[in-house]
């Protein structure tokens, strides 16, 4: 029984956090940019709007998929490469959202406007990053409970 509710609690945050990035990757951002009309220091504030309140709950949803991992590790053990890859990717996409909300952030809230281009850029390239990294653990996780 507390496999299985480990392994709920697991899928469906780990599905939230891939939705939630994809959606604003793909569907919110590119919005963005053709709402104010490219203007990018409009779309800063916007994304500052967005983002305010999000770091912590992004944490502790990443707290969350550690616990559960190590919890689902614990109660079944094997399949140690799948485990691998999966830890591996995590640890990778948190080492992303840590740069991102204490060493990146603080860039570009006080970055000059013509400064924000090329943050915002490089702030979308991390975010690929991390999508890719989360949804990497993801399958690994399909396929370890397949």
């Amino acid at each position: 029984m507390m496999l299985w509710l480990l392994l709920a609690v697991h899928v469906t945050v780990a599905a939230m956090w891939l939705g939630a990035m994809g959606y604003s990757l793909f569907v919110v951002q590119p919005r963005l940019a053709r709402f104010v009309g490219n203007d990018p220091v409009q779309v800063e504030e916007i994304h500052r709007e967005l983002a305010h309140g999000n770091r912590w709950r992004v944490a502790a949803l990443i707290a969350t998929l550690w616990l559960t991992g190590i919890g689902l590790v614990w109660l079944h053990p094997g399949g140690w490469p799948l485990v691998a890859v999966k830890a591996i990717a995590l640890l990778g996409a948190t080492v992303l959202f840590w740069w991102v909300s204490w060493r990146g952030w603080p860039q570009r809230v006080f970055a000059l406007p013509a400064e924000l281009p090329a943050l915002q850029l490089r702030f979308r390239r991390i975010a690929i990053a991390m999508l890719t990294l989360v949804a990497l653990a993801f399958a690994a996780g399909l396929l370890l409970h397949a």
